[in-house]
């Protein structure tokens, strides 16, 4: 008779369980799709603002044109004619001189904005930058040492490349002082993220201490190339550049989605990450190795930009969350918005000459990051690094 008694208590027990576990996963269908609406509607503002900074930098400038003789100078290379009429010196001015200046730097911004996100998830800090692993200051003092001991020392290297050994000596020293910091950070097939960052300040205190031996031995010509180089500029774009650099930033920047889901995993922390199947050391390995790929390639060819890697993913994380599947592509197109942006402001605002790039970018990102900081100071809010 017990057992009889007894027996239907289980099912309905098994009832009562099932009905919260539904109700939970009813709310948190709806919760997950307007998360997902806010993330499509937020990555599609970003592309229309893309779209609106891409058509400025093209349209304004030294050479004024309407967006309609843009797109008339652009159809009449795909051989289309449209209604707007415009001038040779226009057609040459968009074509040979804005044009690759405007991919090139939606290709820097958005890489180094790519770089940050990743690097922010891997340290798990919003005040993480892809220059804590030395790959900035690596690439400058590559880059100085090329252009004061370019004629000397390194002569025969001048002859043999020409123009191109500065950015290949930039992205190789960029390469080499991120490899130096991993290499210093691994122990017994381990990597810890909180020495590769005590690493990466040492490696770079000996760079600027580098830079600034090869800035007292400088000439004077020699110096006023170094200051415009290390506070970057894209005023030297050319489809030759473009055409070297671009598939690396471009490939940077696709191959980044594909570590959404394992640093979101990793945001739990690398114990929580393991227990879900997350292969941890693999993605310190690729997102190292992304980060100094795409910042090296751009500081090649663009120089030391300051606060797009820093500031966009930041900015982005408070508007859409820490959800990276959605953070990457939308720091891509922010990234490169921002930078389109801030060359517009160089290239005008002290037109003929032009500002440079880190300056306006320095100018744009330090207050706004010390706004972010006094906010949470108020909120209560500390960081560690």
């Amino acid at each position: 008779m017990d057992r009889s008694a007894q027996a239907p208590e289980a099912p309905t027990a098994e009832r009562h369980d099932a009905a919260p576990a539904a109700s939970n996963g009813q709310a948190a269908t709806p919760m997950r799709q307007q998360h997902q609406q806010k993330g499509r509607r937020v990555l599609g503002g970003l592309v229309l603002l893309l779209l609106g900074a891409t058509g400025a930098s093209l349209a304004i400038g030294a050479v004024d044109m309407t967006l309609g003789q843009v797109l008339a100078i652009l159809a009449d290379r795909v051989g289309v004619s449209l209604p707007w009429a415009f001038e040779r010196q226009q057609a040459l001015v968009l074509t040979a001189i804005r044009l690759p200046r405007v991919l090139l730097a939606i290709g820097v911004g958005g890489g180094l904005a790519v770089s940050g996100a990743v690097m922010q998830g891997l340290f798990r800090n919003p005040l993480a930058d892809p220059s804590l692993i030395g790959v900035s200051s690596g690439a400058a003092l590559a880059a100085v040492v090329t252009i004061v001991l370019g004629t000397t020392v390194l002569g025969a290297w001048t002859a043999w490349l020409g123009a191109f050994l500065l950015p290949i000596a930039a992205f190789a020293g960029g390469v080499a002082a991120t490899v130096v910091v991993y290499q210093l950070a691994t122990s017994s097939g381990r990597t810890s993220v909180a020495t590769m960052l005590l690493a990466g300040i040492a490696i770079n205190a000996l760079a600027g201490a580098g830079t600034g031996l090869m800035i007292f031995i400088a000439d004077d010509d020699q110096l006023r190339d170094l200051t415009f180089w290390t506070l970057g500029s894209l005023g030297g774009a050319t489809w030759s550049q473009l055409a070297v650099v671009g598939p690396c930033l471009l490939g940077g920047m696709l191959a980044a989605p594909f570590m959404a889901r394992p640093l979101n995993a990793m945001l739990l922390g690398e114990g929580e990450a393991l227990h879900l199947g997350i292969d941890t050391e693999r993605v310190k390995k690729l997102v190292i190795a992304l980060a100094a790929f795409v910042v090296g390639a751009a500081v090649a060819v663009s120089g030391v930009i300051g606060f797009v890697g820093l500031v966009v993913p930041h900015l982005l994380r408070l508007a859409v969350g820490p959800d990276h599947r959605v953070l990457i592509p939308g720091s891509a197109l922010l990234g490169g918005a921002l930078l389109l942006g801030a060359d517009l402001l160089s290239r005008t605002i002290v037109a003929p000459a032009e500002l440079p790039l880190g300056i306006v970018t320095a100018l744009l990102g330090a207050p706004f990051f010390l706004w972010l900081l006094l906010r949470d100071r108020k909120r209560g809010v500390g960081y560690t690094l």
